[in-house]
């Protein structure tokens, strides 16, 4: 019988085949397909709230959609899980899962907290001067997907975008801080842009924004980067609900 002996700082322990330990412990083969199912139902669960299938702070019923994906409880428990950390659901403490919905309040007011932040982080940028490829690399990305008219991949590198600023900042508190408000936020903007069928030649004078930003931020010039970012989330923040509901 061929024996695998697995190293640990204690006494190694002899694993067989056929043994308990070789009936009980998952296989490299299963831990994969598990992770495969989970980001399936993921993709799938995010597909019913992109589309409005599942409408914005609607209860995720575990039950429900395991029998509709005919899947267990809980693979279904796990991919709520993922879409949680990607923003698209919200999860507090003895309630059920809902999907992300922000009022025209919370809009308002998390544009005003993103100026302040990405304000802060773009002065931070500009006085460390890195390397701003990813920067411009991410805004070209989002021209290409505006020109191909792909709305969701232009909503995605507009996040990779505000999101690398922030990492350009090099502090870890903004960072963290920008991460927490971006991905429910952005996760929330891809669900009103698909389902009001917004058009991306919208994003035009947007994108000269995001241009702006690169430019004064390898000019050097922090106060004004960050005066012009607080003033571009301002506009934007007037405009961006309204839009959304007007379409939908």
């Amino acid at each position: 019988m061929d024996e695998i002996l697995y190293l640990t700082s204690e006494k190694p322990e002899v694993y067989c085949e056929g043994s308990l330990s070789a009936q009980i412990m998952p296989t490299l083969s299963s831990l994969a397909t598990n992770g495969l199912l989970k980001t399936n139902l993921a993709e799938r669960l995010r597909r019913e709230i992109v589309t409005g299938s599942l409408a914005p702070g609607e209860r995720i019923v575990e039950g429900k959609w395991a029998l509709r994906f005919g899947v267990a409880q809980g693979s279904i428990r796990e991919a709520i899980n993922i879409l949680a950390q990607d923003g698209f659901i919200s999860k507090e403490s003895g309630r059920s899962a809902r999907v992300i919905h922000l009022s025209e309040g919370d809009v308002a007011h998390l544009y005003d907290l993103r100026g302040a932040i990405e304000g802060l982080a773009a002065r931070l940028a500009a006085l460390a001067q890195p390397d701003f490829g990813s920067l411009q690399a991410a805004l070209q990305e989002m021209r290409e997907a505006a020109l191909a008219g792909n709305r969701e991949r232009l909503v995605d590198c507009d996040l990779q975008f505000h999101l690398e600023l922030c990492r350009l900042s090099q502090n870890p508190y903004v960072i963290e801080h920008a991460r927490r408000i971006l991905l429910p936020f952005f996760a929330f903007v891809r669900m009103r842009v698909t389902t009001s069928g917004q058009e991306t030649t919208v994003w035009g004078k947007d994108l000269e924004a995001h241009q702006r930003i690169v430019d004064l931020l390898r000019e050097g010039e922090g106060e004004v980067a960050e005066q012009y970012v607080k003033r571009a989330m301002a506009r934007f923040g007037k405009a961006a609900y309204d839009n959304w509901e007007r379409r939908a």
